[in-house]
């Protein structure tokens, strides 16, 4: 990617890139490690991945081994709609956390949060 990435200003004064590269429905392991090692090699700073994707620690190790200031890369994940209530979220929240070996993740969102049968 040629320049730099436009980037909205959340709320809580993050700044998030307009563009990201998702992770759905990637490989885990070389597939998903390789596509967000590339990715940010390419210039993406926004990497979006998810519980029920089981690539969490993928993405992580890619944001660790690609060499760019962590505090650069905006990491997205989400918490799938089996895990909803205050415990199960949390837990995995801590989880989620831990599988991507980071430190913190910028943005947790709930996943499918229209779904008719979670309302």
């Amino acid at each position: 990617m040629s320049g730099s990435i436009e980037t909205k200003t959340l709320p809580s004064g993050a700044k998030i890139p307009a563009v990201g590269l998702g992770v759905f429905q990637s490989e885990p392991g070389a597939e998903t490690y390789n596509a967000v090692l590339s990715a940010l090699k390419l210039g993406y700073r926004h990497i979006d991945t998810a519980e029920y994707y089981e690539n969490e620690a993928d993405v992580g190790r890619a944001v660790k081994d690609s060499g760019i200031p962590r505090e650069e890369i905006f990491v997205t994940s989400k918490l799938f709609i089996q895990s909803w209530g205050y415990e199960k979220a949390l837990q995995k929240t801590k989880e989620s956390n831990e599988k991507l070996g980071l430190g913190y993740i910028d943005l947790y969102l709930l996943h499918a949060p229209g779904d008719a049968d979670t309302r």
